[in-house]
């Protein structure tokens, strides 16, 4: 198993007192550039999605029943700003400086675990 020096150097505060992050910050901020991206590409399309939702709501004498259905599909359709907020929530919970110094610290290689 390796272990990266950056896991016993980085510290995260937690309720006053400060304790080792044990995780990669900078895995985690990729992959979450990589959630991005894939939510980007679907951003067009979920974007003419919603287009069409809404032109149907015009067809003429629609019922009630359907026009509500629309609307439902529409506000489902903008739950995607949702997904990129959640997105947003993880990049700004990675401890400020954390990316930077995991970077730093990983120059120098990894070390391996005797365990």
């Amino acid at each position: 198993m390796l272990i990266s020096p950056v896991n016993e150097r980085l510290t995260m505060p937690k309720g006053g007192e400060t304790m080792p992050i044990r995780w990669s910050a900078v895995k985690v901020s990729e992959a979450m550039d990589k959630v991005e991206q894939q939510v980007l590409l679907a951003d067009q399309f979920i974007g003419e999605a919603k287009a069409k939702a809404k032109e149907a709501r015009n067809i003429a004498n629609l019922p009630g029943y359907l026009d509500n259905r629309l609307v439902r599909l529409i506000t489902q359709i903008e739950r995607i700003d949702n997904v990129k907020d959640a997105i947003t929530s993880v990049h700004k919970a990675i401890p400020d400086g954390a990316i930077e110094e995991e970077r730093k610290l990983t120059k120098h290689g990894t070390t391996q675990s005797l365990m």
